[in-house]
């Protein structure tokens, strides 16, 4: 590990240390400071300190699918890894259907494709069949307006470069993609759940407002401690909280300098 970080463990065991006899919190059991450590670096590092990982997944070449990470939290970008080792992105398209694997009749069930092409209701009962071929874009229910007799078209159908479309499915924690893709795999950039690593671990500049934060939280709900302690415990979690941010997104002289050359650089004329 590297050594501006700090194991979750070592700062509960720091806290477990410094509890003395009389403080407010020497009845707190060492699996609820670990808890409310988890839960202090969930708040802090989706805030402050976002985690970006990135990996390589396979697609289901039968369903056309790729599951997502176990400590997936939202993403930042997806896409293919072209021949010359760059990322191209993919474009999402909200209105992919997996209808080659999941069809369902006008009474919203189930059904299942056999070799005639024809779909069967789960309930042995015949659906209604609907030839979608031949309506697709051009039903009028998928048009913005109809005016003098002429048919708007969606608007943003098509347009831009993108290498394939892709389509979230949170429900089943998977990402779906355009059928007949020939891609294998695909690249995801995603924002990771660090409280859910093997090892979770903080930044050594929000140490403290871990520290904070637990004995914050021990206290909130305690009748026995005064309320202008609570005030206290809660205003310090906030100033550790400013403090970690500051130094963690600290803007240098460099950074300024690389910033005005970038933004001031003459472009060739024609």
């Amino acid at each position: 590990m590297a050594r501006n970080f700090v194991p979750i463990r070592q700062v509960v065991n720091d806290f477990i240390i410094s509890i003395g006899g009389d403080d407010y919190v020497n009845d707190a059991s060492d699996v609820v400071i670990r808890n409310l450590a988890l839960r202090g670096l969930r708040e802090i590092g989706f805030d402050l300190m976002k985690k970006i990982k990135s990996i390589r997944l396979t697609v289901n070449t039968d369903l056309y699918t790729v599951d997502l990470p176990e400590d997936f939290v939202d993403y930042t970008k997806i896409g293919v890894v072209g021949g010359d080792g760059l990322v191209y992105v993919m474009g999402e398209n909200k209105n992919i259907n997996m209808s080659m694997q999941y069809v369902t009749d006008s009474f919203g069930s189930p059904v299942d494709s056999n070799d005639d092409g024809i779909y069967d209701r789960e309930d042995g009962k015949q659906p209604t069949q609907v030839d979608i071929t031949d309506r697709g874009y051009e039903s009028y229910i998928f048009r913005n307006y109809i005016s003098e007799n002429t048919d708007g078209r969606i608007y943003g159908l098509g347009g831009g470069r993108t290498t394939g479309m892709y389509r979230m499915n949170y429900e089943q924690n998977r990402i779906e993609v355009t059928t007949g893709t020939a891609y294998s795999d695909v690249v995801i950039e995603y924002i990771a759940d660090e409280a859910r690593s093997e090892n979770p671990s903080v930044h050594i500049y929000a140490e403290e407002a871990i520290r904070a934060y637990i004995y914050y939280r021990l206290i909130e709900r305690k009748s026995n401690v005064p309320y202008n302690e609570k005030v206290r415990a809660r205003t310090e979690y906030y100033n550790e909280r400013r403090k970690a941010n500051a130094r963690l997104k600290a803007f240098n002289k460099e950074q300024a300098l690389l910033t005005i050359r970038k933004n001031t650089k003459q472009s060739p004329k024609y």
